[in-house]
């Protein structure tokens, strides 16, 4: 990627309570608390205000220990079940628990999967690229027409088996209880009577469980595979995650 793409790195001036709490991942609270403390110093001399300005290449340093601005952060998650895709959650662990505390700062998942659904979630603290992967750039929809995104594959465990024209009328779209426009068109691959793989490229509540109601039949399972062509490491155990590599990236 070029750094023009980079949008989790100020070039800029910078707060200098900010420019502390990115490159040290503490809290903006307690970052503030160490500035008026007279922890802090910019290019050798104490700073008590965080509101001053400061450039990237300039010293700043905390308990004199130097500072610097770390990189944007991708990572690929394999959720576990009973996980929510959130950066808060006063009731259940979040995706954001799973990670170290000095990778939490600023990170969100782009893009959510349920509680009960379990695989790919991808993490970033880069707004533009999350957008890329929620709603891609050059895939913006005709005025009235449903709105697109990449694809992403999931791996789907039925109660029943499932009916002979599945195929066929997920491939012409169906009409969800309580929508007003059928969903975009969907690939199915089916695995035995009872696991399909199934691709879309929509993110409707609930979509994938709705569409096999439709169809008759009920979800028991969910795993999500892929989102575009990025698949989910088969090495990585469930709560596990991994940095993406730098053609993973530029795949958004």
């Amino acid at each position: 990627m070029s750094p023009d793409d980079n949008s989790s790195i100020d070039s800029g001036p910078m707060r200098l309570d900010k420019f502390v709490s990115q490159a040290s991942g503490l809290s903006r609270k307690q970052v503030q608390k160490l500035i008026r403390k007279g922890e802090v110093s910019v290019d050798g001399e104490c700073c008590r205000d965080g509101a001053t300005k400061v450039m990237p290449q300039q010293s700043v340093c905390l308990d004199d220990e130097p500072l610097q601005l770390r990189g944007p952060i991708y990572l690929m998650l394999n959720k576990p079940l009973g996980v929510v895709c959130s950066t808060e959650d006063f009731d259940h662990e979040t995706v954001l628990d799973l990670l170290p505390y000095d990778l939490q700062e600023g990170v969100h998942p782009a893009g959510r999967l349920d509680i009960d659904t379990s695989g790919l979630v991808l993490l970033t603290d880069d707004g533009q690229w999350s957008h890329r992967v929620t709603s891609p750039k050059g895939r913006a929809p005709k005025s009235g027409a449903a709105k697109k995104g990449v694809f992403k594959r999931y791996r789907v465990e039925l109660a029943e088996p499932l009916c002979d024209k599945a195929e066929q009328r997920l491939d012409e779209g169906l009409m969800l209880r309580g929508e007003t426009k059928p969903t975009l068109p969907a690939k199915l691959q089916r695995l035995s009577p009872t696991e399909v793989l199934i691709e879309i490229q929509e993110g409707r509540y609930h979509q994938v469980k709705r569409m096999f109601a439709v169809l008759g039949n009920r979800v028991v399972g969910l795993h999500r595979e892929a989102i575009g062509a990025l698949a989910l490491d088969p090495e990585l155990e469930p709560g596990q995650y991994r940095a993406l590599e730098t053609h993973e990236i530029d795949l958004f």
